[in-house]
């Protein structure tokens, strides 16, 4: 049989690649608890568009956002759409410096909006496969 079972997790999300870049999140939801390799973790799930930067055009679907502070900005949003170029904080002492999302400027608000345009118009011109 050609399928796979259900994993628990979609695409990874390289936040080391993706440093600099401004990302579309579309905010699906809080994953359920789940045991990781630092102790128990509740990520949030989101659907990930890349708007400029290297890695320009590329898509995350399903990823699980594990970082704190990322989780808390996003936390708020579910079923909602976060724009915001990904960047790091302030490391605390003896820790590392934590993912953040710098707010968008109207430029990047923009090109946000652009986005959403072309996803939405190439969307209407999609045939069901059958």
């Amino acid at each position: 049989m050609p399928f796979k079972d259900p994993s628990a997790g979609g695409d990874k999300l390289p936040l080391n690649e993706l440093e600099g870049s401004l990302l579309l999140f579309d905010v699906v939801k809080q994953a359920d608890e789940m045991q990781t390799s630092f102790g128990p973790a509740t990520p949030i799930v989101a659907n990930i568009a890349v708007l400029d930067g290297p890695r320009k055009g590329e898509r995350f679907d399903d990823a699980l956002v594990f970082p704190r502070k990322l989780q808390g900005q996003l936390r708020g949003s579910i079923g909602e759409m976060v724009l915001g170029r990904l960047g790091k904080g302030t490391a605390k002492a003896g820790q590392s410096a934590p993912w953040q999302l710098e707010a968008a400027t109207d430029a990047e608000k923009a090109t946000g909006e652009k986005y959403l345009a072309y996803t939405e118009a190439h969307k209407a011109q999609e045939e069901e496969p059958f």
